[in-house]
């Protein structure tokens, strides 16, 4: 007969999660690195009790938003290339809604995150309770029903001994490699505190490994006839190739074969920025090396990319190219009219290899294709040049760049900034570029730098940040502080939302509501974001040029704790160099002559791109 042991629901749940495990660079280490944790009414009393009594197996964080530490936890999946995650727990009500959005930031991104919001009374005996959302249709809706379409695994715990078959489910999800994303366990605040006679072997240490899929025979042989017939075979490496550490095995294919390599966002630092077939970004904001390259191949193989708009140019940069989809995840691999090989990326690239180990790309190809990176390089140059004026983006960029050393990681996630970034920073290795662009969240960059600098305490975490974004969720800069995990935040203060004020003109409209000096005021605020840095525990400078910049960035390396430069830019300037067209709609109908020309040229465009 089973021996079984009496918990409550919520110390059953937290004595599993500490359980898991996973294999990371032979060895074996706790899948869960550790619980977020923002106590409120909804899960002090259960999840709190229990979790204060997993300290050593299960460390409990404390943060200053639920947002923020979700974002926290979601950047630590993705800079341990999703071998491990992090739960969070909130209580019921604006504790749990806090984090639907980091919920659909992970979704779109595909990285796993445990959430555990607390939950109404499943018993319903004190309804309805503090917090509660009562929809008088639907007795069974509460507020965590926001987190059913952004979490790949919904269920709402209502009796303590469905933890037994959610949990397992739920992993089965977070490790998956083509269904991964986000979990949400919905937990009823008196299902928290019942217990529950479970049977000890639900505790027993289990070991999760990633499963790699080989690629069916016949879709792989199709991929290999069809670079072997190609004259301009272009490969774009997308986020799958860094989740699969399957960079060296992309690396020495492209050595042997001379097939170029482009980089989407997620998948930048793929291949370190001058090998000899690395062509940088691809798309809106690809470099003109790799957009060229794009335009001109005959055979484009996306490998572990979702083909973003921003990667295929609103679909126009691949448009009448031979499309071949190299994922894990089939809708994917189909997307876009590509033929579809399903398979692992290290696993599919290995295979491929093999099977090219006698061939090799037209030294035309090659050689137009380095020509090419070596006028972008130039391009590089004059970008990132420092200058007297007031800064761009980019010689900020450059700055830090140079500054920063190999083994750096750059953070960023939303506005002009990861535009910028994917053309001009220098990966070294892969890890060394953490841009959050599918959901391009604003608020990611400071929380995802505490996140990166928890899975990889060794690197130099660098967190380039613009001032909007810095005022919409800087609270776990005092997270950092606390926690002795530093971070350097390059803060670029441009007087408001320039990415888009820059959008904005370029459709037409004059410009509104976008930096504060267009926005409806009285007085125009003086924020002093180095004063406020400080109040948060950080150090904290303003600098006055790219010269101060560098100077100041030497102190920061210095420093034992959180840093942040503030630095004033020029909201206008934007790299001209590379690029491609994304589509925007463009009002059909308005009084600005500017408007009325910019749809003209939309159309123009859009008409041009039928088929």
């Amino acid at each position: 007969m089973s021996k079984h042991v009496r918990l409550t629901m919520a110390q059953a749940l937290t004595r599993w999660l500490a359980m898991q495990r996973v294999e990371v660079n032979g060895v074996e280490l706790p899948y869960f690195a550790g619980m977020w944790a923002i106590f409120g009414h909804g899960n002090v009393a259960g999840m709190g009790e229990a979790l204060a009594g997993m300290e050593d197996a299960l460390p409990t964080y404390r943060a200053h938003n639920e947002q923020g530490m979700a974002h926290a936890a979601i950047a630590f999946a993705k800079a341990s290339r999703r071998r491990r995650a992090m739960a969070c727990t909130t209580s019921i009500g604006p504790g749990a809604t806090n984090m639907v959005t980091a919920a659909a930031l992970a979704h779109v991104n595909r990285l796993p995150v445990l959430f555990l919001p607390g939950d109404v009374y499943a018993s319903r005996r004190p309804d309805p309770v503090l917090q509660q959302v009562e929809d008088f249709a639907d007795a069974t809706v509460s507020a965590n029903d926001c987190f059913r379409p952004v979490s790949r695994y919904f269920d709402r715990i209502t009796r303590p001994n469905q933890i037994i078959d959610a949990l397992p489910r739920a992993m089965t999800v977070l490790t998956d490699p083509a269904l991964c994303g986000p979990v949400t366990l919905a937990l009823c605040q008196d299902v928290q505190a019942e217990a529950f006679d479970y049977p000890e072997s639900f505790f027993a240490p289990r070991l999760w490994r990633p499963r790699r899929m080989r690629p069916d025979r016949a879709e792989l042989a199709t991929l290999v006839e069809a670079v072997r017939a190609a004259r301009a075979p272009l490969i774009v490496a997308g986020g799958g190739v860094l989740y699969s550490e399957a960079e060296a095995v992309l690396a020495d294919l492209a050595a042997r074969t001379g097939i170029p390599i482009a980089e989407t966002q997620a998948g930048k630092g793929a291949l370190a920025w001058d090998h000899r077939q690395a062509l940088g970004s691809v798309g809106v904001t690809g470099t003109s090396a790799a957009n060229a390259a794009a335009e001109a191949a005959d055979l484009i193989i996306g490998v572990g990319t979702r083909l973003q708009d921003f990667t295929t140019g609103s679909r126009r940069l691949f448009a009448g190219k031979r499309l071949i989809q190299i994922n894990i995840a089939a809708p994917d691999a189909i997307k876009q009219g590509a033929e579809a090989v399903v398979g692992d990326a290290g696993e599919t690239l290995e295979a491929l290899a093999e099977a090219l180990a006698d061939w090799q790309v037209d030294a035309a190809w090659r050689n137009a294709n380095r020509a090419t990176v070596a006028e972008w390089n130039a391009a590089w140059e004059v970008a990132t040049a420092p200058s007297n004026a007031l800064p761009s983006d980019a010689q900020v960029i450059g700055a830090v760049w140079r500054q920063a050393g190999d083994d750096a990681t750059v953070v960023c996630a939303a506005g002009g900034l990861p535009g910028e970034l994917h053309k001009l920073w220098r990966s070294h290795r892969p890890g060394g570029y953490h841009v959050e662009y599918g959901f391009s969240c604003m608020g990611y960059e400071v929380a995802g730098g505490l996140g990166v600098k928890m899975a990889d305490p060794a690197r130099d975490v660098y967190v380039m940040v613009g001032d909007g974004s810095y005022l919409m969720l800087n609270s776990e800069l005092a997270t950092s502080v606390m926690l002795g995990r530093k971070i350097i935040v390059i803060l670029l203060d441009n007087g408001g939302y320039g990415c888009i004020n820059r959008l904005q003109q370029g459709t037409g409209g004059r410009p509104f509501n976008n930096l504060l000096a267009d926005a409806a005021h009285e007085t125009l605020p003086d924020i002093d974001f180095a004063a406020h840095a400080r109040s948060l525990g950080a150090a904290a400078e303003k600098v006055g040029g790219i010269a101060e910049l560098e100077a100041a960035l030497d102190r920061a390396k210095q420093s034992p704790k959180s840093y942040v430069i503030v630095i004033d830019t020029d909201p206008a300037i934007t790299t001209e160099a590379g690029g491609h067209w994304w589509d925007v709609a463009v009002p059909e109908v308005s009084a600005r002559p500017e408007v009325q020309a910019a749809r003209r040229d939309y159309e123009n465009r859009i008409d041009g791109g039928r088929t």
